[in-house]
């Protein structure tokens, strides 16, 4: 991705639409309402990523509150191509972007026919080489969530993006655990990547509430991706680990405020500080009254605010300087 003049913010709905359409298009009004850029979502064939009989993560089992099969949770939450172009023509009806994590091949090359403009990879698919290759042959810009990976695995991938033809990649630190404890954040290994690969970093949050987000931004993330739901008491596995409509909104303007705080990095006062400094600032004045000719010394002048004057720090260029009139006491000292 070319770098952004501000944070791209991804709200992601992931699986919370539960497998309903009418859900998934309610999350694009959420997301659209709360200010965000994008409105992601998750695109498989079940019987492609998951075997029948393979367990639940924790997570999902504490989460949902039962326990079953991957495969039959997965596919109750699957949402079929069409209702994927439903989605895309319905972000487009309500201008927010449409994003989609492809969990397999096939919703790959479907994802890639859609024109999505760029991938977003999930953290599973770090060790994932030969799916890496097809990702990145499809010529497009990838980012890529890191969570449940060292270093050394992170460069494998990224590595393998780019020599299969990926159009740059932008990686997102992520701890992979739904929800996140705030000791498992290790938010400073985002630094670690951009300072490793020299790419466009950004923030996947799995925690609760919004002040990790917002601090990454302060961070220099560039992207942040963020669960969200209509309800966090719905049933499903991230619902608890998400954002609500008007906390994600929340999240947003935190970030945009951040944003504007930053600034540019240039040492300056500002407009209003210019303004402030007139009166702020301290000037040149006599002590006791100056008759025209005497040498002026620290022992005659004083500083004090006087909405104009010479500055204080122009001390050391008045001191020894013949006085160019009579000054009376808290005058302002003139040069010339």
């Amino acid at each position: 991705m070319e770098r952004l003049n501000k944070t791209f913010i991804i709200a992601e709905a992931g699986v919370n639409h539960n497998g309903r359409l009418d859900l998934a298009l309610k999350l694009c009004d959420a997301a659209k309402e709360a200010g965000a850029d994008a409105v992601k979502f998750q695109t498989w064939k079940t019987e492609n990523i998951v075997t029948v009989k393979v367990r639940q993560a924790a997570y999902q089992t504490e989460n949902t509150g039962k326990e079953e099969s991957q495969y039959n949770m997965l596919k109750g939450m699957e949402l079929s191509y069409e209702h994927f172009r439903i989605i895309q023509d319905y972000c487009k009806k309500v201008r927010i972007d449409f994003l989609s994590t492809p969990d397999e091949e096939e919703s790959l090359e479907f994802l890639v026919s859609l024109g999505v403009p760029f991938i977003k990879v999930g953290s599973g698919e770090v060790t994932n080489i030969p799916y890496l290759r097809k990702i990145g042959g499809c010529k497009k810009p990838v980012i890529l969530s890191t969570g449940m990976s060292d270093i050394a695995q992170v460069a494998l991938a990224y590595d393998t993006l780019l020599k299969a033809g990926a159009d740059g990649v932008s990686l997102l630190h992520c701890t992979t655990n739904y929800p996140c404890p705030m000791d498992e954040v290790n938010l400073r290994a985002m630094i670690t990547l951009r300072d490793a690969f020299k790419c466009q970093v950004g923030y996947s949050d799995h925690t609760m509430g919004t002040e990790v987000p917002v601090a990454a931004v302060a961070m220099g993330a560039e992207i942040i991706e963020k669960h969200f739901t209509l309800d966090t008491n719905m049933e499903g596995p991230d619902h608890k680990a998400s954002l609500e409509p008007a906390e994600l909104k929340l999240m947003v303007q935190r970030i945009r405020n951040i944003e504007a705080a930053l600034g540019d990095g240039i040492k300056r006062p500002n407009k209003s500080e210019a303004e402030n400094g007139k009166v702020v600032q301290k000037s040149i004045l006599a002590k006791r009254p100056i008759k025209k000719g005497e040498i002026l010394t620290e022992d005659i002048l004083t500083v004090k605010r006087a909405g104009e004057g010479i500055s204080a720090s122009l001390w050391d260029c008045v001191i020894g300087a013949p006085a160019i009139k009579d000054f009376e006491i808290d005058e302002p000292i003139k040069l010339f």
